[in-house]
């Protein structure tokens, strides 16, 4: 029998393996706790005595800058750590990690000098340039507390983050680009600073030379200056308690008070450092490209922290899938031997209405597997990229608050059977994850195949989630832990199922589903049969009031070739639903549109279609990427409105 045959018949399966890091957790964790450099080993890997909070390895003191930074600089100073791409400014930099260590001791000088220490909050607004990294890792290497908010978010937006947050410290720049179009982020910040009851002790400027803006006597500090000023500056890191603060994240779409994810350093670094190993099989001196900004959670755990924690090169990237032509993250994968790559199915559906052939105008033969998050997979999509590139995708669900992925396959640990994907699923619950099933209504555990509920983890969560929110233990509870009939068990708020193999079927959020005349439908279910049709690239369903039937789905889609825009083709994807899914599934409308509304990361706003269709203010659009999108969606319902 050959040898690789043998390993396969004799290796653990997976479902073993996950039973056992839930059974066995403290020791299961301890020993992926090896992974990271500790300055005081943990005392406990685990406190679960006031519940639902946990507490991981505590007692060891670590640093997450170290990690990611300090330790690879000793042994690889001249190896690559961080590549910054800039398709907007036409500018590209490779810093080793010997460089990289020292650009980050002179931010962290800087950062002290202005009287930023263990605990201070420092928010964080800025485009997609290597500063941006090294004041993360700066303050992650002297303890202080970075928020990092999306670069060009509204005014009254960035207010209530700088009330909740309290920074001591703002750091902005300029302005960021997009398609060539400049977006000034200082008028925006210091409209923030107006509106916010909270007012920081300094703002400091990154200047890059793209707009003209006016500092403010006595506030304002200059980078560059400062730069100068500390260059050659030693600051060795700071050994923290596994579970002090290492930065808060505010979920988007939030309204009201903002959400602000707390995580913890410990937990977070061994769980990416876990993860980098056994879901994306990064190796040490390779290369990760994720698409993704650093104002979102994947930008934290897999641009900045993660990579670099496996000693990988890190690929930072400030411009479009499409800009200066479709073609242009294949060149980068090439030019820089991507080994694994992470993106978003939205980039995807951008990348299909251009021509199949710029997939293969580069050598991609470094790269092993692409992974897509960030909202559902679906199946045409998922074909079509794979047909494309001939890697594996491989899909993957998770939130801001888990902190990295929740499902997917691992295809990456010694001596257990690699799970294979399924179109459609992003896969099976990882390790450390205790995954339930539950009925809505009673709270009931959901065990036999293809039932319909509320994905929820039991108590603990792993490694790397979120330890509560910020300033708010009463939220954290409530919002996440109380959601369940009977259950104390955290709800991430989506509907899925599991077929009889294990693997889970996400089918949208709790939120997002429509009630028609009593019928209870899934927006993911209506979009992946739409999206299935031949002449449509990608598609939004909304479920939108109505006086007879209470609610009714309303489908905006892209086409393939828009010339093929008619009634008729109307008439024949809705009749494809009808065979698919049933008359009750249909919308009430097809629109066809040249684009949806996307934030400048790719997520699709929803929200702010269900909005405009029901004749409401979509609230603060200042992410839209084409603000032409919305007024094109009005436009056409005011035409089917006669």
């Amino acid at each position: 029998m050959p040898a690789a045959h043998t390993a396969c018949m004799t290796a653990t399966p997976y479902a073993d393996f996950h039973a056992r890091s839930l059974a066995e957790r403290d020791a299961f964790w301890a020993e992926q706790a090896r992974r990271i450099d500790w300055h005081v080993p943990p005392q406990q890997i685990c406190d679960t005595s006031r519940p639902p909070f946990a507490r991981w390895f505590v007692g060891g003191t670590t640093n997450l800058c170290h990690n990611a930074v300090d330790r690879h600089a000793a042994r690889r100073p001249g190896d690559p750590a961080l590549i910054w791409v800039s398709t907007e400014t036409g500018q590209e930099k490779v810093y080793g990690f010997a460089e990289l260590q020292a650009e980050v001791e002179a931010f962290a000088a800087m950062l002290l000098a202005q009287g930023v220490g263990e605990g201070d909050r420092v928010l964080i607004y800025m485009p997609m340039i290597p500063e941006a990294a090294f004041a993360m890792l700066a303050c992650a290497r002297i303890g202080a507390i970075h928020s990092v908010v999306f670069g060009g978010f509204a005014s009254s937006s960035l207010a209530s983050r700088i009330e909740d947050a309290t920074p001591k410290l703002v750091i902005s720049a300029d302005a960021g680009s997009r398609v060539g179009k400049r977006i000034a982020y200082k008028p925006l910040l210091d409209e923030a600073i107006t509106l916010s009851a909270h007012k920081p002790a300094a703002v400091l400027m990154v200047d890059r030379g793209l707009v003209a803006f006016e500092r403010v006597a006595g506030r304002d500090l200059d980078y560059a200056e400062l730069r100068r000023q500390h260059a050659g500056a030693r600051v060795p890191c700071a050994w923290l308690e596994s579970n002090s603060i290492s930065y808060t994240l505010y979920t988007s779409g939030t309204t009201g008070k903002p959400k602000g994810v707390q995580r913890d350093v410990g937990g977070y670094a061994v769980a990416l450092a876990t993860s980098m190993d056994w879901i994306f099989g990064g190796k040490p001196g390779e290369t990760f490209f994720s698409t993704s900004d650093i104002g979102w959670v994947v930008g934290h755990s897999y641009i900045v922290y993660g990579p670099l924690i496996a000693g990988m090169a890190t690929l930072m990237y400030e411009g479009t899938p499409v800009n200066p032509d479709a073609a242009v993250l294949w060149r980068l994968v090439e030019q820089y031997r991507v080994t694994v790559m992470f993106s978003a199915p939205t980039a995807v559906r951008v990348l299909k209405k251009h021509d199949a052939a710029l997939l293969k105008r580069h050598d991609l033969s470094s790269l092993r597997a692409l992974f897509l998050a960030g909202e559902p997979l679906d199946e045409p999509t998922a074909r079509w990229i794979a047909e494309g590139l001939g890697v594996p995708i491989i899909d993957n669900y998770w939130q801001t608050e888990t902190g990295w992925p929740l499902l997917t396959v691992a295809h990456h640990i010694s001596g257990v059977q690699a799970v294979p994907t399924r179109l459609g699923s992003p896969g099976v619950p990882m390790y450390g994850y205790d995954v339930r099933l539950l009925d809505e209504q009673t709270g009931e555990e959901l065990t036999a195949p293809n039932q319909k509920g509320v994905l929820a983890i039991a108590h603990p969560l792993p490694p790397g989630a979120l330890q509560t929110v910020w300033g708010d233990d009463a939220r954290f509870v409530n919002t996440y832990w109380k959601s369940v009939p009977g259950r104390e068990v955290y709800s991430t708020f989506d509907w899925g199922l599991r077929d009889a193999d294990g693997y889970t079927f996400i089918l949208g959020r709790t939120d997002d589903v429509i009630n028609v005349a009593g019928h209870r439908l899934g927006t993911r279910e209506i979009e992946e049969c739409i999206s299935a049709h031949a002449a449509v690239a990608e598609v939004a369903v909304v479920g939108v009031a109505d006086a007879l039937k209470g609610q009714v789905a309303l489908a905006f889609a892209v086409l393939r070739d828009p010339g093929l825009a008619s009634p008729a083709l109307e008439a024949e994807v809705l009749k494809h639903v009808d065979a698919r899914l049933g008359a009750v599934a249909r919308p009430s409308r097809v629109l066809f549109v040249s684009v949806l509304p996307k934030t400048r990361s790719g997520k699709l706003l929803r929200r702010a279609l269900q909005a405009v269709a029901e004749g409401r203010d979509p609230g603060d659009l200042t992410t839209l990427d084409d603000p032409g999108a919305l007024a094109q969606v009005r436009a056409l319902l005011g035409m089917s409105n006669g």
